[in-house]
């Protein structure tokens, strides 16, 4: 079955009646949790298995980066913000990009335990706490280690049969504004974007499974449109130029970068007119319902053939048998102390990222 081609989110800890019934709709490819959907451990496995019930060709997806985004905690490694990869980098390359690829695959694993299918990571935006959305969610300020870091923690995640989402396209940490909150504007020419932010992207189109384009407007590619919303990005830029063929994600539809692209039916249109494969709709059930009525009176079927990509890889082992390898013991040893150094560090703020 070819899934449909929106992502929609749960309000609770468990499905409710009404929630059943949208997960039905076969315009309905997927669900996103959240940290309000998550107790604890077996709280999560019984809701992701409740999911499946209703629907077990649904992808389960989430936002396990590490740092101050990360969903799944109790039961879970606490992962550093990748930014602390920079840091141990400047002292020592080799462990630090041995490590980083640990950090994937131990996430990956651990998220995949659930029966969840994929995590949105990792962040490819080049920052260094000049952005306040992205800041220590970045792994360096300079594009060359965004590039190398971010290459080893997506072999780890794919060591452990999980695609991988490369985010924000084409980079969101050259703004201050955050676009959960406004529609930032960045003046820059593609010039300068490719001789920093989109070098990260550009490097590793060939390992990404997928990318999520940032509700970011750059004026010298497309003055109109939010990236997200604009044909000049995303088929122009990425399918024609770059020859990407992996999946293109939407950013969340809610979110106020998104708003200057009108209402929910016309947001969701918008952005899968302009060559997204994949839409997502969170934290608004009226905009969820309104973008499934927009769905079902479009003459043609919209489907999203490239979402099934996204599907894992190999079998999952259980958290019980996986706390047994010696990888996981190793790795997860190693980004405790990872995180304790980097929130014991006084001449750093990264208390934020707990």
């Amino acid at each position: 079955m070819v899934p449909g081609p929106l992502v929609i989110d749960l309000e609770g800890l468990s499905v409710s009646g009404v929630e059943r019934q949208r997960l039905l709709n076969s315009y309905v490819g997927g669900v996103i949790l959240f940290s309000r959907n998550i107790a604890d451990y077996e709280q999560l496995q019984s809701l992701v298995a409740e999911v499946r019930g209703i629907r077990p060709d649904l992808l389960v997806c989430v936002d396990q980066e590490g740092g101050r985004v990360q969903r799944c905690r109790d039961g879970f490694t606490r992962l550093p913000p990748m930014q602390a990869f920079d840091r141990l980098y400047s002292d020592d390359p080799h462990r630090a990009l041995l490590l980083a690829k640990d950090c994937g695959w131990l996430m990956a694993a651990e998220v995949r335990s659930v029966d969840i299918d994929f995590s949105f990571a990792p962040v490819l935006d080049v920052d260094d706490e000049f952005c306040s959305v992205i800041g220590d969610r970045s792994f360096s300020s300079d594009a060359g280690r965004v590039a190398e870091l971010s290459q080893a923690f997506m072999d780890g995640m794919h060591d452990a049969g999980m695609a991988v989402t490369g985010k924000h396209f084409p980079g969101h940490g050259s703004v201050t504004g955050d676009s959960h909150l406004e529609l930032p504007v960045d003046p820059r020419s593609l010039a300068e974007l490719e001789a920093k932010d989109l070098q990260p992207f550009k490097r590793l189109l060939p390992e990404l499974d997928a990318l999520m384009p940032a509700h970011i407007v750059f004026p010298a590619v497309d003055a109109e449109h939010a990236v997200g919303f604009s044909k000049l990005w995303l088929q122009g830029y990425l399918r024609q130029s770059c020859g990407y063929q992996g999946v293109l994600f939407s950013d969340c539809l809610t979110m106020a970068g998104a708003a200057a692209a009108g209402s929910y039916p016309e947001r969701a249109e918008a952005a899968l007119t302009a060559g997204c494969d994949v839409i997502l709709v969170c934290n608004n059930p009226t905009g969820v319902d309104q973008v499934l009525e927009y769905l079902a009176g479009i003459e043609y079927p919209v489907i999203s053939p490239r979402f099934v990509q996204m599907q894992p890889k190999g079998e999952a082992l259980a958290m019980s048998v996986l706390q047994l390898q010696q990888r996981w013991k190793h790795t997860h040893a190693l980004l405790e102390g990872l995180r304790a150094s980097v929130l014991l560090d006084p001449t750093e703020n990264y208390l934020k990222s707990v």
